[in-house]
């Protein structure tokens, strides 16, 4: 079973290069590990899925703020935060094979898995996942500064900025979406676990008395915008954090978590984070990071429910779920929200007109749409190979458009097909699609 499951994420990995999904980074060097570049499907889709959540977080509430932090911040924010003392993970080696291991995730009483070798693991030790950078022309510890590891203390340091310039009052929250990079020690799963990657991240401002009818709103919230990404919905569920779970700042934690072929894993993070993070910025910064209620005249920190979504491990998430064999073919059934191209325009012969008719569709409706554009090949082949694209829907112009107007419509899951007029097409994928 188990490698049947890896079967299913190498061909979901071949499938992804082959369309122009994701491609390794640096291939023609031999690549380098763990990061990837984004085709010209997989860009699409990332924009669509980012996207689709700026909407539901931002355009559709009215105690949203969105902003864009720095990646590069002052290295205070780090020392504030934790992360240059505690950001770190157990580290060990293999002294014959010199394949690195978190120690957490392996067992030491047994063989080296990649070399075979036992008790030929060094002594745990902690690494800093953060990237180092240099600021300036000399490279020198006054001029260290950090990669980011997580977009939220942008957010935190600009708690203040944000709230007067927008004359905000709690609760509110402040969104964001935007890199960030991790030096992990056992990346791996294609893009679920990457050393750059891109973070949709929301910040919910609340009074103290009030965060757990929060925590518990934001819970919902966020399980239901995965409906709307069409995911099935027995593959997700909630994992709750226990004590030994629990990281230092928390006060409760839920992970959202999808069955991957390689089992369940977290695709968000939902934590109730209280005032440490405004009170660590307080205390480090000097400035008073307090929050004025008007009404009740009182001065206090507010607490702070988070949610966290990886934006690659969500792309990801739609894949695997998308992915289909049945007998004649391979499909990506995503939604047509989500998916990268909306639609493709055949004409079914390159002659009699058919192209220039195509053409003139195609023309119609880009500015709309990702519109696909297709004349090579059967119109068998054609259909085929924007199912592994995740094409939701194929207009083919024929003998009987050059007579009534008409084009043939072929849904991509059922693969049923029917005449809809050239002037439709439009409010046909405006119905399907919004």
């Amino acid at each position: 079973m188990a490698a049947q499951k890896n079967n299913v994420m190498d061909k979901l990995v071949s499938l992804a290069k082959r369309r122009g999904f994701i491609f390794q980074s640096s291939e023609i060097y031999g690549g380098i590990n763990s990061c990837y570049d984004y085709g010209p499907l997989g860009v699409e889709m990332k924009k669509n899925i980012k996207e689709l959540w700026w909407k539901s977080m931002v355009y559709e509430r009215d105690d949203m703020e969105g902003i864009d932090a720095s990646i590069l911040m002052h290295p205070k924010v780090w020392e504030a935060s934790g992360h240059v003392e505690g950001f770190t993970d157990p580290m060990i080696d293999c002294k014959v094979c010199k394949t690195r291991f978190r120690a957490d995730q392996i067992d030491t009483s047994k063989p080296c898995p990649v070399c075979g070798n036992r008790d030929s693991f060094t002594e745990a030790r902690q690494f800093n996942l953060m990237f180092k950078t240099y600021m300036g022309p000399v490279e020198d510890s006054a001029n260290i500064v950090y990669l980011r590891p997580e977009t939220a203390q942008g957010i935190y340091v600009n708690f203040h900025n944000v709230r007067e310039a927008t004359r905000r009052k709690l609760p509110f929250g402040i969104a964001q979406i935007g890199k960030a990079f991790r030096n992990e020690i056992t990346p791996g799963n294609f893009i679920f676990r990457t050393r750059e990657f891109e973070q949709m991240e929301m910040q919910f401002f609340v009074r103290p008395d009030e965060d757990e009818q929060w925590f518990e709103y934001w819970k919902k919230e966020r399980m239901a915008w995965y409906s709307r990404l069409g995911l099935k919905q027995d593959k997700l569920r909630f994992h709750e954090h226990g004590k030994d779970e629990l990281a230092h700042y928390a006060k409760s934690a839920y992970d959202v978590e999808y069955e991957f072929p390689f089992g369940w894993n977290e695709i968000e993070g939902i934590h109730n984070r209280t005032d440490f993070d405004l009170a660590r910025h307080k205390e480090y910064s000097g400035k008073d990071l307090r929050y004025f209620d008007d009404q009740s005249k009182e001065r206090f920190l507010p607490y702070i429910i988070e949610t966290s979504v990886g934006c690659d491990r969500t792309l990801l998430t739609c894949l695997v779920d998308a992915y289909t064999e049945e007998e004649e073919r391979v499909v990506l059934k995503l939604d047509p929200k989500v998916a990268p191209i909306k639609a493709a325009i055949f004409p079914l012969v390159k002659r009699d007109g058919m192209p220039e008719v195509a053409r003139k569709i195609v023309n119609e409706l880009r500015g709309e749409y990702r519109i696909f554009y297709d004349e090579s090949g059967s119109i068998g082949r054609r259909y085929r190979r924007q199912d592994e694209a995740g094409t939701p829907y194929c207009f083919t112009v024929d003998t009987e458009t050059l007579e009534n107007q008409t084009v043939t419509v072929r849904d991509r899951d059922s693969m049923e097909q029917q005449r809809i007029k050239i002037g439709e097409i439009k409010s046909y994928l405006a119905e399907r699609i919004k």
